[in-house]
């Protein structure tokens, strides 16, 4: 791995081939950060299109967060580090602006604490990722998402004879 990649923001990515959309993802991780085994609380969520693709959904903790930025209570910081995005739940007051600015579709209202939620990685050991029994879940960079995308949709578009 190049030392540029290495130094990239990493977040949960997925491989749409070995998704199955099981779920298990989301209850890990509801599990881990909301100690109840519960999807509604997960910080990752699996949309399930149809029967054509299982597409897990997270936090990519964006340069220059829209997220960040839209929240008018001061309630999300980022590391600039890292990029994870810190939510003080004292200060959020749950509405909603982030999570319309999100064009990932990665922050999710807790509606018990009222309270908004993205993924923090679990402290370095990502969950979802140690448990998704498929091996669709890994620590990438957007790039890595990227050419794992085209690769994909070639395949898929073009027959294998052709190639």
């Amino acid at each position: 791995m190049s030392e540029q990649v290495a130094n990239e923001r990493k977040f949960v990515g997925a491989d749409f081939d070995k998704c199955t959309g099981c779920g298990i993802c989301e209850l890990v991780c509801a599990l881990e950060r909301e100690n109840v085994f519960d999807p509604k609380f997960s910080r990752i969520k699996v949309l399930r299109l149809y029967q054509l693709v299982n597409m897990p959904v997270v936090c990519r903790f964006c340069e220059d967060a829209p997220c960040v930025r839209s929240c008018s209570r001061d309630a999300l910081k980022q590391s600039e580090e890292t990029g994870l995005i810190m939510v003080d739940d004292v200060k959020c007051d749950g509405c909603g602006w982030c999570i319309e600015s999100c064009k990932y579709g990665a922050i999710f209202l807790n509606a018990d604490r009222k309270t908004v939620m993205m993924c923090d990685l679990c402290d370095g050991q990502p969950q979802c990722v140690e448990w998704c029994p498929e091996g669709a879940l890994n620590l990438m960079t957007q790039k890595m998402l990227d050419e794992k995308a085209r690769k994909t949709t070639v395949n898929k578009l073009i027959p294998e004879t052709w190639r």
